[in-house]
């Protein structure tokens, strides 16, 4: 397992890393004008610091009162911003570590993510595999400062198969763009495009659907019987033409593109009422470590308990307030390897 906080205090060890992500994080495009003297400071600060500190402070981010309170910087900036006001903004929801990169199937892509305050996220995320000696040679996807695209939409359904959640976070031409990457390299032979609510609720396409087997999803029963999906194909192989096809159901989409007879559901809750609040809780939002292997938050009960009686085993973890943030275990990882051989996503 790896943590992505030590992935990368081991990248700033590079002089070059550190140097990148002190400009990135200082420049004018990273957050609030910062004023000469402020940023001169912020570069000195964070130059100086140990590898794991400078982490720490990329990711609690450094409060007016902070910098004031150590050495001294004479600024107007400063003087004049509320003692509480951040001068590098924290990241707190880093620790939904797929929005940031999708690996399909070995090659990994750097997203876009649509929220501001999100931003920094993939510029560490995408340092870790730009400089990391892990990573060093690894095939990428060229996703990063292009359209938005979010990796909780996208799901990979079977080898060759890819479902691209278009709503909140992950705009049309974010999808467009990624579906001709995936088809023009031959990672991908489908992408399906499915359209789901743009609001908080269904922020992304696994907040309402995840894999736990080769043919079984989790889902919430609210939109099973309204979601869609279009079918995107290569006109020809290696093509980057696509060809649309009209929407379609997505569970007859999915088992069509993904070869088999049936895609079978897995319904959130025992019943409405139920199904709508552990849909909240993340209860769709379930991490398969093999085929019919689940890890899920141990507060979804009625969820959990027909995943079981459907053959899934679950794996329960506490989540506490984790749910709050609109992620649950896949959320909270991103797994960089697969077995090639029929992996859930």
């Amino acid at each position: 397992m790896l943590h992505l906080i030590d992935l990368l205090a081991e990248t700033l060890a590079d002089p070059d890393a550190r140097d990148h992500v002190i400009e990135t994080t200082t420049d004018g495009s990273a957050g609030p004008a910062l004023g000469d003297a402020v940023r001169d400071h912020l570069r000195g600060v964070l130059g100086e610091a140990a590898p794991e500190e400078l982490t720490r402070l990329l990711v609690a981010g450094i409060r007016n009162d902070e910098l004031r309170g150590g050495r001294a910087v004479h600024s107007l900036v400063t003087s004049l911003l509320p003692p509480q006001a951040f001068l590098v903004d924290p990241l707190p929801n880093l620790l939904f570590t797929r929005d940031s990169s999708v690996w399909l199937p070995d090659r990994v892509l750097v997203t876009t993510l649509a929220m501001r305050a999100r931003r920094r996220e993939s510029q560490l995320t995408g340092l870790v595999y730009r400089f990391h000696p892990r990573f060093a040679g690894g095939r990428r996807i060229e996703g990063h400062a292009h359209e938005h695209v979010e990796g909780g939409d996208v799901l990979l359904l079977a080898p060759g198969v890819v479902a691209l959640g278009v709503g909140e976070r992950t705009t049309p031409a974010g999808a467009e763009r990624l579906a001709r990457q995936l088809l023009t390299a031959g990672l991908a032979t489908t992408v399906l495009a499915v359209p789901i609510a743009q609001e908080r609720a269904t922020m992304h396409l696994d907040t309402v659907c995840t894999m736990v087997d080769v043919d079984r999803v989790v889902m919430y029963p609210g939109v099973a019987d309204t979601l869609t999906a279009y079918a995107v194909t290569a006109r020809e192989p290696g093509s980057p033409e696509l060809v649309v096809a009209p929407p379609e159901p997505f569970l007859a989409a999915a088992a069509k593109a993904m070869g088999i007879e049936r895609l079978h559901r897995i319904d959130t809750g025992l019943d409405p009422v139920t199904a709508e609040r552990e849909q909240w809780d993340d209860g769709n939002n379930t991490l398969a470590l093999e085929p019919g292997v689940a890890v899920a938050y141990e507060r979804n009960d009625a969820t959990n308990a027909r995943l079981e009686e459907a053959g899934i085993e679950v794996l329960r973890i506490a989540g506490s307030e984790l749910g709050s943030g609109r992620g649950g275990p896949r959320c909270l990882s991103c797994p960089v390897l697969r077995d090639p051989l029929g992996a859930a996503g």
